[in-house]
């Protein structure tokens, strides 16, 4: 980590943004095929603009899935439900534009192997509870608030459309305060001021006393900056005002952009594809070692290729700060985890509909139902096989 005072920054957005809403239409579709044939391959891309949504992309099932009455249900979810928030799950229209899955990427896929090439990395750090980033984690914890106030009836002239972005001033690598914190919701026309051109100031202290100030605790002091729709206004959001596509926001779903990314998005793939899998095991064995003591901090990266089981390529990164080599931490990894697709899905039980909720508010650092790679399942074990105390 670098020495000295510094900075870090890490954004989210909520459910209701475009490319989040693209997301969750994907995964849920694939929701769909898993809750009716676990074995189904689903490759699922979704776009949505003003008042359109297409859904492209390759699906081998012997289900059925309506995927313009699932898409619909996804926007009605989130909240677009009346025309003033430039959506409507009723009126929407829906393009269906699915088809098959390459025999040549099934042959390879069938007997056990990867899905596709690629590097996949996994991260984990004790700087919060969830063994997560602190920026990424609190930028993600002030967008849910904002929906769940949103839903909740407690502010009610938030629309679906949100982001937050949230600065952490280190030293030495140690979190001391938050520099900066960004709030920028969709909003009707009642807090707009009398010039119609920014919301009033008691609004913009109403969003930081009701969304920052409880989410970011002691961390936030006097000298804390607050950047409130900082244009003076969001009327205009979600697929009105920009489009969506699934596999946009990559930096958002893992780590805030602490750590390397592989560059493959995780919804709408079945968990043959190592896009997702291996992404999620890669969490799972890093957050293992950081909960078995044996490094403060851990970086995994996976390399697959088409059709092969076994990956090609193990690192593990510990910044030293690990109480064993490096070295000795890959010969652990490679005893106690299997690191196949098929080990990785038996492993984490990866065969059922649980990817909906996945799509919004990040995929890690979430210990809730179904997020089986939040585990500390093998923490001990791991303690015991490094010899540490």
């Amino acid at each position: 980590m670098p020495k000295g005072k510094y900075f870090f920054t890490s954004e989210s957005v909520s459910e209701g943004h475009p490319d989040k809403l693209c997301d969750q239409v994907s995964d849920a579709i694939l929701d769909s095929v898993l809750s009716q044939d676990p074995t189904g391959r689903v490759a699922c891309e979704t776009f949505v603009t003003m008042g359109l949504i297409i859904v492209g992309g390759e699906i081998t099932t012997t289900s059925y899935v309506d995927v313009i009455n699932v898409a619909r249900n996804v926007v009605k979810d989130i909240g677009y439900t009346h025309h003033k928030y430039g959506m409507d799950y009723q009126t929407c229209a829906v393009l269906n534009a699915i088809h098959s899955q390459s025999p040549d990427i099934a042959q390879g896929v069938d007997t056990g192997g990867a899905g596709d090439q690629g590097m996949m990395f996994g991260y984990a750090c004790d700087e919060t509870p969830e063994l997560m980033p602190l920026p990424i984690m609190l930028a993600h914890k002030l967008v849910k608030r904002m929906a769940d106030l949103r839903k909740g009836n407690v502010l009610k002239y938030l629309g679906p459309d949100s982001k937050s972005q949230v600065t952490v001033e280190y030293k030495d690598g140690v979190v001391k305060r938050i520099q900066s914190v960004v709030l920028a919701s969709q909003h009707t026309e009642e807090i707009l001021d009398k010039t119609g051109e920014r919301i009033t100031e008691k609004s913009r202290k109403e969003l930081i006393e009701k969304i920052a100030r409880p989410i970011l605790g002691k961390l936030a002091d006097d000298k804390t900056e607050y950047y409130v729709n900082q244009t003076g206004k969001f009327l205009i959001g979600g697929p009105q005002s920009d489009t969506g596509m699934t596999g946009r926001k990559i930096i958002v779903d893992t780590y805030g952009g602490t750590v390397s990314h592989g560059g493959g998005a995780f919804s709408g793939k079945d968990p043959t594809k190592v896009d997702r899998s291996a992404a999620y095991m890669a969490r799972y064995v890093a957050k293992n070692i950081v909960a078995a003591g044996i490094a403060k901090q851990c970086a995994i990266q996976l390399a697959y290729v088409i059709g092969k089981a076994e990956p090609l390529g193990l690192l593990v990164e510990t910044y030293g700060m690990g109480k064993i080599s490096d070295e000795k931490i890959v010969g652990l990894i490679r005893e106690h985890f299997d690191l196949t697709p098929r080990g990785i899905i038996t492993e984490l039980d990866l065969l059922k509909p649980i990817y909906k909720k996945t799509a919004a508010y990040g995929h890690f650092g979430r210990e809730e139902e179904g997020f089986t790679w939040e585990r500390k399942d093998k923490a001990k074990l791991l303690k015991k096989a490094a010899h540490i105390k």
